[in-house]
Order: structure tokens, then C-alpha cells, then sequence
């Protein structure tokens, strides 16, 4: 009983105490004198109107706003679910059978499909299936690492198919639609707005460029699909997103009309042909300097050279570290692959190297990219 008394007592003590602290509060003692009539007054605004009222609302009616659902219904027949199958080895070197599933979009009525490269990369099997649930064996027509887009074709005619429209118009703030086999579970849709134009990324040491960024959601398996304006027209394909520790509403898409002349090639001739070094490369950092014993710790480190190719002619041996292409320097791969894609067939370009503690120069001449199954 004498500790709960003590405690009432604790209580009391603090409610007294937070009363007189209260009371500490200064008050004037008297209302602030009056102002004196002598005081210059302001003159009134000669906008002042009695007789003002708000206007009344336009009586001019307003379009309608597109609507998400007429754009889904427009698009979603022509895409499809990509589900590929490849031969992988364990630690034990024992083969076993992979799964995986992406996204895809029908651009004609010959079967002709736009989707990633890395959703078919390897596969060895490519089963494609529609909204209604109908499944096609599909083949690979090409494919192309550099843009990650590649080209495959359903086993039949007469599918469904979507518009493609231009990237060119875009702007920041417009509405779109994303489409694709998100999470491998069926073709779903998501909205978002334009969020960036003009992006580039780098992804697995490739740099991917002139990307949209948008806040439409993009999951797993939904790579390859369409990305769609408001007239139902597809402006990009969904490839890459930000997966991180509060990231959010950060996925990207390559515009269509990047994509337009890359698809065009592979259909054509099943590859894009470009301005051709004949070398593989790695990127020099620090680490990498160290472990190779390398005298810079920037450029591309030239891992093999083709034979017979433009590098082998110029004098190019594995283990040069390639510093400057054409009078621009460079430090990374990902500076000389520019260099090189803006450069033409046939230019005779100067070339810096380091061999061991030497610095070279020497100039080759660019021929064109060879066929893949050359």
C-alpha cells in the first residue's frame, strides 16, 4: 500500500510540476495599443471589380481519355508467352534440362516474333503460346548480344498481330502499357508513364542505349514483350529493370525504332552486320592490371584475336591493351565497341596499344561483321 502512495505521490508531484510549468507561459500584461488614424493608409487596387464572380465552366466538351482497356484489348492477342528449354551441366559435368520463360510480340502474319536475345540465348527448344492458351514450336531466325534483341518464328501463319508504331514522338509524362508473361504465370498488363528518354545501362558488361524508362512494372519473364502507347501501338520491348533495396518504378525498354532496323537485318539475313574489329575483349580495371601483370589499369584488354580478321592483320596479339581507337581514348570495351559501330566498312583506323611496358600504334582496316555461322 505505501508503494502505491508513493507512486500517487510521483504522479501528483509531475502533474504539479507540469501545471507550474505551464504557468511559466508570459502573457502581455496589456492589448497592444490601437493604430493611430494618423497612419498612412494603402490606396485600393484599381482592379478591384464589386461586381466580379467566377466565369462560368466552357460548355465545349472534352475528349475522352484513351482507355487502358481498349489499349490491352488491342495489343495483348499479339503477345505471347516464349518458353525455352536448354541443355546445362552441373559441377559433375552431368547435363540436365533447363526451363525458362519470357516475352514476346508478333509482327505479321507470317509468325515473325520480336523478343530479347537473352530469353532465347542457348535455348534448344522454343515453345510459343497464345492468350488463348494455343502453343506453337517456334525457331530462331537471329539474334543479336549487342542490342539484346533477337528474332524468332512460330511454326504457323495467320496469328494475330500488333502495330508498330515510332519512339520518335515520346515524351516524358505519356502513358503506356506494359504486356507480358510476368513471373512465367500468363500474359498480364501494367501501366505506367514515360519516366526518361535517351537512357543507356549497362547490364553484364554490355551498355545498352537509347532506352525508355518507364514505371510501368516489369517482372521476371516479362522481357521480350511489347511496350505500348495509348493508340495501341508498340513504341519499345521491354528488356531490363532495377531490382534493388528500394528501387522502385525503374524498368527500361528498347524504343522501336532502334529496334526497326536491327529486326529488319536479322530477318533478312539472320545477323546485323556491322563495322568488324575480329577480336574478343575484357575490360582493364585495377584488379585486372594486378592478376594479368598489365602496365595500365584502363582500355580493352584483346583476349583473341581471329585469324585471318582486321586486328590480325594490323599486328594485334592476345594480351595488348587496346588505349585509343581512331584519336579517342579508351577504357573500357565498351568505349572501343562505340568507336567501332560508328566508324564504316572499310575505314583504315589508327589504333594505340600497350604491349608489356610498350606503347604501339599501328591501324587497321575494318571489314565487315562476318555471319555467325561462317
Amino acid at each position: 500500500m505505501k508503494r502505491q502512495s508513493g507512486l500517487w505521490s510521483v504522479v501528483l508531484a509531475a502533474i504539479i510540476g507540469l501545471v507550474g510549468l505551464t504557468g511559466c507561459i508570459t502573457v502581455p500584461s496589456a492589448a497592444p495599443a490601437e493604430v493611430s488614424s494618423t497612419t498612412e493608409r494603402p490606396a485600393p487596387s484599381e482592379y478591384i471589380d464589386p461586381s466580379w464572380t467566377f466565369p462560368v465552366a466552357s460548355s465545349t466538351e472534352n475528349d475522352d481519355l484513351p482507355s487502358i482497356a481498349d489499349v490491352v484489348r488491342t495489343v495483348r492477342p499479339a503477345v505471347v508467352s516464349v518458353m525455352t528449354e536448354m541443355v546445362g551441366r552441373d559441377l559433375f559435368n552431368q547435363s540436365y534440362t533447363q526451363e525458362a520463360a519470357g516475352s514476346g510480340v508478333i509482327m505479321d502474319d507470317e509468325g515473325y516474333i520480336i523478343t530479347n536475345n537473352h530469353v532465347v540465348e542457348g535455348a534448344s527448344d522454343i515453345q510459343i503460346e497464345l492468350v488463348d492458351g494455343t502453343k506453337y514450336s517456334a525457331t530462331i531466325v537471329g539474334t543479336d548480344p549487342l542490342t539484346d534483341l533477337a528474332v524468332i518464328r512460330a511454326e504457323t501463319g495467320g496469328l494475330p498481330y500488333a502495330s508498330l508504331g515510332s519512339s520518335e514522338d515520346l515524351v516524358v509524362g505519356e502513358w503506356v502499357v506494359a504486356m507480358g508473361n510476368a513471373l512465367g504465370e500468363g500474359i498480364s498488363a501494367t501501366e505506367g508513364i514515360v519516366s526518361r528518354l535517351n537512357v543507356s545501362i549497362t547490364v553484364g558488361g554490355n551498355t545498352l542505349r537509347d532506352l525508355i524508362q518507364t514505371t510501368a512494372a516489369v517482372n521476371p519473364g516479362n522481357s521480350g514483350g511489347p511496350l505500348s502507347n495509348m493508340a495501341g501501338e508498340v513504341i519499345g520491348i521491354n528488356s531490363v529493370k532495377v531490382a534493388d533495396i528500394g528501387v522502385e518504378g525503374m524498368s527500361y525498354a528498347i524504343t522501336i525504332d532502334g529496334a526497326r532496323p536491327i529486326i529488319q537485318s536479322l530477318v533478312n539475313q539472320g545477323y546485323v552486320t556491322r563495322p568488324w574489329l575480329g577480336v574478343s575483349l575484357y575490360s582493364v580495371d585495377k584488379f585486372t592490371a594486378t592478376v594479368n601483370k598489365l602496365s595500365v589499369d584502363e582500355g580493352a584488354l584483346v583476349v583473341e584475336v581471329v585469324s585471318g580478321g582486321p586486328a590480325d592483320a594490323a599486328g594485334l596479339a592476345k594480351g595488348d591493351v587496346i588505349v585509343e581507337f581512331d584519336g579517342a581514348t579508351i577504357k573500357n570495351i565498351d568505349d572501343l565497341l562505340q568507336g567501332i559501330i560508328n566508324s564504316e566498312v572499310g575505314n583504315d583506323v589508327p589504333l594505340t596499344y600497350v604491349r608489356g611496358e610498350e606503347r604501339l600504334t599501328t591501324s587497321a582496316q575494318l571489314s565487315e561483321t562476318p555471319a555467325p555461322w561462317d
